[in-house]
């Protein structure tokens, strides 16, 4: 239940955000060039890796310069249209296209670069990786960035454990209504 949830919310999203997606494709073209997708590995269902998809945010060349792993809001390698797409979440929107291709669902734990494994407990990495990992989850609409690496372990294993299609209906409430609120700052 919880995949056709996926597949066919992601299919109707990407139909009727498809007017917003050009503007932010051409937006990210103008700003910057090619490449207007940033792809990099994450680890999803059973410890698997794929590729996850997002609008380029930084400039081309991120990770060869600046400091890395500081992305935050002040970080010069974010394009004057990466700050929008940030703010507003767009940047995440072609995740949508993870979701269809069974990556990744709408909701459950953000997923992971394959570094951060060393950051878990062998228990709680096995059990994070029982479900997909998904483009919102219970850490972001509690925390959103806010969180403490502990903080969002909690929240990714209450979810694991306690995963519903009435829980994911209540988290993608709760994220809509939380970019509606930023997007309108």
């Amino acid at each position: 239940m919880k995949r056709l949830m996926d597949i066919s919310v992601s299919l109707a999203a990407l139909i009727l955000l498809s007017p917003l997606l050009l503007i932010a494709t051409v937006a990210c073209t103008v700003g910057d060039g090619f490449p207007v997708l940033f792809r990099q590995v994450r680890v999803g269902l059973n410890g698997r890796e794929f590729r996850m998809y997002k609008f380029r945010s930084m400039v081309r060349d991120a990770n060869t310069s600046g400091p890395h792993f500081t992305d935050g809001a002040d970080d010069p390698r974010i394009t004057r249209v990466g700050r929008l797409l940030r703010r507003t979440s767009i940047d995440e929107l072609p995740q949508l296209l993870n979701v269809i291709k069974g990556d990744m669902s709408l909701v459950g734990p953000r997923p992971d670069l394959p570094v951060q494994r060393g950051l878990y407990s062998e228990h709680q990495w096995i059990e994070r990786c029982s479900v997909r990992p998904g483009i919102t989850g219970l850490a972001q609409v509690l925390f959103r960035s806010d969180a403490t690496h502990d903080q969002r372990i909690a929240a990714d294993l209450r979810y694991v454990r306690e995963v519903s299609i009435w829980l994911d209906f209540r988290i993608l409430l709760w994220t809509i209504n939380r970019i509606g609120g930023r997007a309108a700052n």
